[in-house]
């Protein structure tokens, strides 16, 4: 808009006298933005004192400090900045730990043996007008491409849904995968998978468009069904995986109107956050989550036919933590399962967000998981929903090292010419290297049933054949009839293992071990009977406060293959230890290598670790999902051990990854603690120029103002009340909004300090991001001075009839095209106005600053050199400042001052919206208009308060009568905006907006 820098009028300069040369002396300090001299011949008056706003570049009076006072007000500012420092040194720590300290990648990248090709499905006119920016593929590679061209499918459908800024493209890891297991099988059963193309757009940042995504994926099921109509085994069903958003896409197929649920029965995500948007920058992304969740809760009855299947990146994936992947629990809801990629069977990795896709050993557990879906008799996935469930806990939680079976056989007949030779002690070991006759081990229970609870047995050979089983009653030391108990076997990277109760198999007489003949293999097996007792060791996790100088550790003198390490009071998301395990042998002979698990018994988010003997390996302990309130299971490091050998077990508490538990968990929340920060900050200022009439500098003020005291009572005293039925009645008869801290407990995603912590840790960002904010100012304000010579101080009018078409211009802006748009161009127009203002004040202050220098020189020449005093005379008044000139550039400061707090809250403001500015500039050529626009209202009055504010200047604020509501106003607003804008970041530009609101009506009022 039109108009000079900010900043009140400036004094004007008295005439020129009648000297001859004084009008060019006048022009020439016009130019330079002096005062003109007096007339010739009036007498010297003592020169003025400097203009304190003269000194310094911020245009503080810098006073000498005398004796203790002095030194106190310079150590101050030198302690906020060194404890803010500290605090955003902490954060980011914690952020260091989130994208960079992670285990290394363990997948194997899913390669293609011919080129992947992606054909087009021809959608109905009427599905493609309605959705021009959405296409449906179906892969193919080779010859499978070119004989799916004429769409002539009898295969099994899978529908691929990606994610945020997700490609169809992703789909070629699972479609290449499935293409060779249907090779293997002579094309017996195969599989055609279908992809969704939705434009690459950003749902995760932007929900408006979530609705209509899922609207598509409908009518794509619909075309997919279509194009198997009359073929011979007809699928009825489309099954779907989902990466990231796109799960969460396929979850609300079930709560349009007109979907059948028995459309799908299948559904796999990955790293799909259920639980809540990672960040919830608008309430479209947040009113389609509750729709979700709330119609899964409310139709779990209905939803039983549908099995879900929800894969976690575990610590990897630092954009979906794995505790927002893992769908809600429900005792209606048994068809729904939730895992983490690094307890996944024959996987044991943690996975990023995009490797979840084509990690080799996650997409051949999902492939062989869908062929064992198959039914025989129909060709199409089984309508049992607990075989699918078996499927999936066969493949995702416990696999036994066999093929699946639906129904495996009770009893198997031991047939063969293999030895029989009977064990008698409570600990066995054998190795097999080219043995060429089999044999059979067994060992009687009778003798040990009395002296030990369990036994343990486990072997190398990583076959899926059957190699244990249980006798019933005989009295005899061979049996020809046995119970198959490989099936209670669990597969580990290096062995499979099988654990006993003696008293849950009462009718077993013996435990029989199967050695089959062993030519050019190698491979050991071991059993051994114990109690329990004593092989559980507990041991107490250190305390959170120790910040790992001090451990907790215990020796283990192995006698045996199995120790269970009980770690207790383990169960809080912001616990997090780091775990040393040290082995010795005696011996130096090889070894089989040991495996260390972390099981924690209420998630499937086991971790495990394969490590030599003798070695010392790191173990980090961290949780995704935090103890529920009736469990009380503890959690177990077990340790799969060499026998004599010693197992020294320290845990220590890790400092670095309790602040990335922070920053994983809470990280959303950051913009609200920061921005509360500088309201508080711009309260204080308000505050101050009412008492004062000076505006103090941002950092000053943050130190000040910024106290966690002001705002955190207040807000857990309303989250313990919300405990009590009367307080929760009287809060919803008032339709106030469920404060963000209580929704975050009920997700055991709140612990005790988390909000004093979030709220000190927005004051260091905030404290340092003011400096980098007025030092990127500074350097503008350089460059311009440099190649733009600034112009005076001037008195701006608030509205004029230009400025009145361009807030008029820029409100339809909004209102047709995108109001993030129209946001993004008042700031750029505010920050061009600020550098102004900076220069301008600059360059007033550089001046005065030389002519105090002058003034000096001048009065010491002048005392000694009498001669030149005439001379000296028209010099002189250019350093004297009339006090209309210091007030004039104090009024310039104080408002520059306020100007940077408003622009600083304004960039957050921008900040927040910027999602929705890039998803519509992506889609601008299918549509000019943002729709639904999330800030469309809020820009339109945004637009208002700026254009404003911009020509606006402090000596019009202080006088105001509402300036003392002003300046009270941003401390409840602050405490509001932490109360209710943690899980709403939406929220926040309109507690911003009001508090601008107010001090657009003091200039005025």
């Amino acid at each position: 808009m039109a108009g000079g820098p900010l900043g009140p009028a400036a004094a004007r300069p008295p005439q020129h006298g009648g000297h001859p040369l004084a009008p060019a002396a006048a022009r020439l300090r016009r130019r330079l933005g002096r005062p003109p001299a007096p007339p010739p011949g009036r007498r010297r008056s003592r020169p003025a004192p400097p203009c304190p706003c003269a000194r310094g570049a911020r245009g503080e009076q810098r006073s000498a400090p005398r004796g203790a006072m002095g030194r106190a007000g310079r150590r101050l500012p030198a302690l906020a900045a060194l404890f803010y420092g500290a605090l955003a040194a902490l954060v980011l720590l914690g952020v260091r730990d989130v994208m960079f300290l992670y285990e290394e990648n363990r997948c194997s990248m899913t390669y293609m043996y011919e080129y992947p090709e992606y054909l087009k499905i021809k959608l109905p006119k009427k599905t493609a007008r309605r959705y021009p920016a959405y296409e449906l593929y179906l892969y193919g590679e080779g010859n499978y491409a070119e004989e799916n061209k004429n769409l002539l499918l009898t295969g099994i459908p899978v529908l691929f849904l990606p994610g945020n800024a997700g490609s169809y493209k992703q789909v070629r890891s699972l479609g290449s995968v499935a293409l060779r297991k249907a090779e293997d099988v002579d094309f017996k059963y195969h599989f055609n998978f279908f992809s969704v193309n939705f434009n690459e757009e950003l749902v995760a940042l932007y929900g408006g468009s979530l609705q209509r995504q899922t609207k598509f994926v409908h009518e794509c099921i619909k075309v997919i069904l279509k194009l198997y109509r009359d073929r011979e085994f007809a699928p009825s069903s489309v099954a779907i995986v989902g990466h990231s958003m796109g799960g969460l896409v396929a979850r609300a197929l079930l709560t349009l109107k007109n979907f059948k649920p028995e459309l799908i029965n299948l559904l796999i995500t990955q790293a799909t956050p259920h639980v809540a948007p990672v960040m919830p920058l608008d309430r479209y992304l947040t009113d389609f989550y509750t729709a979700v969740n709330n119609h899964w809760i409310l139709k779990a009855q209905d939803l039983r036919n549908l099995t879900t299947l929800s894969v976690a990146g575990g610590f990897r994936d630092y954009q979906v933590r794995s505790g927002l992947a893992f769908l809600p629990r429900l005792s209606e809801h048994d068809s729904a399962l939730s895992v983490v990629s690094s307890a996944v069977p024959r996987a044991w990795a943690s996975t990023d967000h995009l490797s979840i896709v084509w990690c080799k050993e996650l997409i051949l557990a999902t492939i062989r998981a869908f062929f064992d879906l198959i039914d025989e008799n129909t060709r199409q996935i089984t309508e049992d929903p607990k075989k699918r469930m078996s499927v999936l806990n066969h493949h995702f939680v416990r696999h036994p090292a066999k093929m699946f079976e639906e129904n495996p056989e009770a009893f198997t007949n031991l047939t063969g010419a293999f030895m029989w030779i009977t064990v008698k002690g409570s600990k066995w070991t054998y190795s097999v290297y080219n043995d060429s006759d089999g044999k059979y081990f067994s060992f009687p229970l009778e003798s040990h049933r009395k002296s030990y609870s369990h036994v343990y047995c486990e072997n190398s050979m990583l076959d899926t054949s059957s190699w244990i089983y249980g006798c019933m009653n005989t009295n005899s030391s061979m049996c020809l009839e046995a119970a198959d108990l490989s099936w209670r076997a669990e597969l580990l990277p290096t062995t499979k293992v099988v654990m006993l109760k003696l008293v849950d198999y009462p009718s077993l007489s013996h435990i029989v071990i199967q050695v089959p003949p062993a030519v050019g293999n190698k491979y050991t097996l071991g059993c051994e009977f114990f109690k329990e007792d004593s092989r559980t060791v507990q041991l107490p996790v250190t305390h959170l406060f120790s910040f790992g100088l001090s451990s907790n550790k215990i020796l283990l003198n192995s006698t045996g293959l199995l120790y269970n390490v009980q770690l207790q009071h383990f169960n809080q998301i912001y616990q997090a230890f780091k775990i040393y395990i040290d082995s010795h042998c005696q011996s130096l002979r090889e070894r089989k290598p040991s495996v260390y698990r972390l099981h924690i018994p209420w998630s499937y988010e086991d971790s495990i670790t394969v490590a030599k003997v003798p070695s010392l390996t790191e173990i980090s302990a961290r949780l995704h999902i935090a103890q529920p309130p009736n469990d009380s299971s503890l959690p177990e490091l077990n340790i799969y051990s060499s026998p004599d050998c010693q197992y020294e077990v320290i845990l220590k508490t890790s400092l670095l990854q309790v602040l990335g538990q922070i920053v994983r968990f809470h990280a959303g929340a950051f913009p609200v603690c920061i921005v509360s920060n500088i309201l508080l900050t711009y309260g204080g200022q308000l505050s101050t120029l009412r008492s004062t009439g000076q505006c103090s500098d941002f950092s000053l003020e943050l130190v000040r103002t910024a106290k966690p005291y002001k705002v955190e009572p207040l807000i857990s005293i309303v989250v313990f009340l919300q405990g009590f039925n009367w307080f929760r009645e009287i809060w919803e008869s008032l339709s106030l909004p469920e404060v963000d801290a209580a929704v975050l407990s009920s997700q055991d995603a709140w612990f005790p300090l988390v909000s004093l912590i979030l709220f000190l840790f927005g004051t260091g960002i905030a404290y340092w991001s003011g400096i980098f904010f007025s030092t990127s100012l500074r350097l503008f304000s350089s460059l311009w001075l440099i190649l733009i010579r600034p112009t005076e101080l001037q008195k701006d009018k608030l509205i004029t009839p230009r400025r009145l078409c361009g807030m008029i211009s820029l409100a339809l802006v909004s209102w047709t095209t995108c109001g993030a748009f129209a946001v993004l161009i008042i700031y750029l127009q505010y920050l061009f106005k600020v550098v102004k203002l900076h220069v301008t004040v600059r360059a007033e202050q550089n001046i005065h600053n030389r002519d105090s220098g002058h003034l000096k020189e001048t009065s010491q020449n002048s005392s000694t050199h009498t001669v030149k005093a005439q001379s000296s005379v028209d010099s002189i008044p250019e350093a004297t400042q009339s006090p209309s000139n210091c007030k004039t550039l104090a009024e310039a400061v104080n408002s520059l001052k306020m100007h940077i707090t408003i622009l600083n809250l304004f960039t957050w403001i921008v900040l927040l919206n910027l999602p929705s500015l890039i998803y519509w500039l992506k889609n601008l050529r299918y549509s000019i208009r943002l729709d639904p626009d999330p800030c469309r209202s809020t820009a339109v009055i945004l637009i208002c308060i700026l254009e404003i504010l911009m020509n606006s200047s402090t000596s019009e604020v202080k006088s105001s009568k509402l300036l003392k509501i002003a300046a009270k106003v941003p401390l409840p607003l602050s405490v509001a905006m932490l109360a209710f804008g943690r899980m709403h970041l939406y929220r926040v530009p309109h507690f911003v907006t009001f508090s601008l609101l107010l001090h657009v009506l003091c200039c005025f009022v």
